[in-house]
């Protein structure tokens, strides 16, 4: 007597001819009663023959829908297919640099803006307030906020 093994059956149930190949169906395995190993070993060889292909269809599927984005002018996201990242060493990273910094130099020498020439040498000196002039302002801000008093008193 078999057993039928169905996980089908806790999202639908149906017996139409074109569910035969939906992806539901690849899970009926059919384990007679006194299963022995071998049974067990063929079964397990045709899931794992099942998800290469559904793995193979996936990439053909990505790739068609990569293909498809490319001709919209949405932009592909970069695939897994394709190349890894490019891994670049710190010698070669370091003459990358020294190159990038030289074509800067380069660019610099070519472009120097005209100098105008300075009275000193150094940066102006920080100017700051003498004590006649902090009291002068100090006294016209409380002048400023006894009008505003006034103008609030009077309204």
């Amino acid at each position: 007597m078999l057993r039928m093994v169905n996980f089908e059956n806790a999202v639908h149930r149906s017996d139409s001819a074109s569910d035969q190949n939906s992806p539901l169906q690849w899970f009926r395995i059919k384990i007679p009663e006194g299963v022995t190993m071998s049974n067990l070993d063929n079964a397990l060889r045709e899931l794992r023959e099942k998800r290469s292909h559904a793995q193979i269809e996936i990439e053909k599927l990505d790739q068609i829908i990569s293909g498809i984005e490319s001709l919209n002018g949405t932009g592909a996201a970069p695939s897994k297919t394709g190349q890894p990242k490019r891994i670049i060493s710190a010698a070669s990273r370091r003459k990358m640099a020294l190159a990038q910094k030289a074509r800067w130099a380069s660019v610099r020498k070519h472009s120097r803006p005209t100098l105008v020439a300075k009275s000193t040498g150094s940066a102006p000196a920080k100017r700051t307030i003498s004590a006649a002039g902090r009291k002068r302002i100090a006294a016209a801000q409380r002048a400023r906020w006894a009008k505003v008093r006034m103008a609030k008193k009077a309204a």
